[in-house]
């Protein structure tokens, strides 16, 4: 394997292990920020949702510029860019300074989310084998950084504008050391164990790409509101259905969190047995009995079987949607990847308002139903995968490299 993809390799591991760390390292700061800026948990929500409006305007401008520029450029500019503007929302004193705060920093965060994933293609596909999941697992190690770190400032008595100012510094400063090893542009060529059908790839027109890629964004919303859903109401789940202590309640989250990060894991080397149609259909059919056995099951071990299935079940599906979109039309990867990232945000923000909704009509675990279906619905369109004839992207083994 070429030294230069093996370090572009490397370079996009550190990328997304600095996202994940620096919207960590706001996440475990929010309990401070709000009570600094003086605000209720209400208004806090209400402020949450201009973070995710400016990480969707993020990745919307990302992701053609990283087509024009190349990722070289865009994915450096957005660690930058993102490692600046942690520091915002430490330093805001009221309501609108922290909107303000959130606006840029989200805007920022999705600009490096959605570039750094565009670069993520153009690796796999010179790689010519899947190595997409590895690097959204090592995102969640950028959560578990951050908390790390922040659990360390805090016993250190460091003010948490002091905090968020340090880990972006460090933040810009990596983001720069790593950009050189970075790949200029999208690889002419696929790597040796990438097999692509010639006779359909020049019959996928501009317009008919376009398509196929709305549909995976469809697929990306359904399944991240699932992501988000378990975020926000496994642990009330286990506390308020099941009667647990909350810190029994705590480890139905902790369950879910490690078994994504263990499927993240393993799943490239599914994808390059199975294929990405099989990871997607039976890792959606794997969640969606995960959140059936949640919702109807009696059980403390019931619950926490459920949502291991659910964690491991969801683990591969995400990854293999942006890749999918991204190998459509690498000349508009990045583009390509916006849409899908873009509308599956939207689905990981409206999941726990979807379920919390549905409290009203149902009871908490019944609401869950509604996930099952999303997965079962899920499972049913992983055909989408395939290019038009119906065969789908091959890997063969190619050598490895780490």
């Amino acid at each position: 394997m070429e030294r230069s993809l093996r370090a572009a390799r490397a370079a996009t591991y550190v990328y997304f292990v600095l996202c994940g760390t620096l919207m960590g390292a706001w996440v475990v700061h929010i309990p401070a920020a709000e009570e600094r800026v003086g605000i209720s948990h209400a208004t806090l929500g209400g402020l949450l949702v201009l973070l995710g409006l400016g990480a969707f305007t993020g990745m919307q401008v990302a992701g053609p510029l990283t087509d024009r520029f190349g990722a070289r450029v865009v994915v450096p500019t957005g660690g930058v860019l993102c490692g600046a503007a942690l520091v915002l929302p430490g330093l805001a004193h009221d309501p609108w300074t922290l909107a303000g705060a959130l606006l840029v920093f989200g805007f920022c965060n999705g600009w490096l989310d959605v570039s750094m994933n565009a670069h993520a293609v153009h690796v796999e596909k010179a790689y010519g084998r899947p190595v997409m999941s590895g690097f959204h697992a090592t995102f969640s190690v950028g959560g578990v950084i951050a908390a790390l770190v922040g659990a360390g400032a805090a016993t250190a008595g460091l003010e948490p504008v002091a905090s968020m100012a340090v880990m972006g510094a460090v933040g810009v400063v990596i983001a720069l050391a790593s950009a050189r090893a970075l790949l200029p542009r999208s690889p002419a060529v696929a790597g040796p164990g990438f097999m692509e059908d010639p006779e359909v790839a020049p019959t996928v027109t501009r317009r008919a790409a376009g398509g196929r890629v709305w549909l995976l964004a469809v697929l990306a919303l359904m399944v991240m509101l699932c992501e988000g859903a378990a975020n926000d109401w496994s642990a009330l789940h286990l506390k308020d259905v099941l009667g647990a202590s909350a810190g029994t309640a705590a480890f139905a989250y902790g369950t879910f969190a490690a078994a994504m990060t263990i499927g993240r894991l393993v799943a490239d080397r599914l994808v390059a047995r199975f294929g990405s149609v099989a990871i997607l259909r039976h890792g959606a059919a794997m969640a969606a009995a995960g959140i059936t056995l949640v919702a109807l099951g009696p059980w403390m071990w019931a619950a926490f079987t459920g949502w291991a299935l659910f964690g491991l079940g969801l683990s591969g599906t995400v990854p293999q949607l942006f890749s999918a979109a991204g190998h459509t039309d690498p000349a508009a990867a990045g583009a390509n990847v916006s849409r899908v990232a873009g509308l599956g945000y939207v689905g990981m923000l409206a999941g726990p308002a979807v379920i919390g909704w549905l409290t009203h009509l149902v009871a908490l675990n019944h609401a869950f139903v509604l996930l099952t279906l999303l997965c079962v619905t899920t499972a049913a369109a992983a055909g989408i995968l395939r290019t038009g004839s119906g065969r789908t992207r091959r890997y063969e083994t190619a050598p490895s490299g780490h």
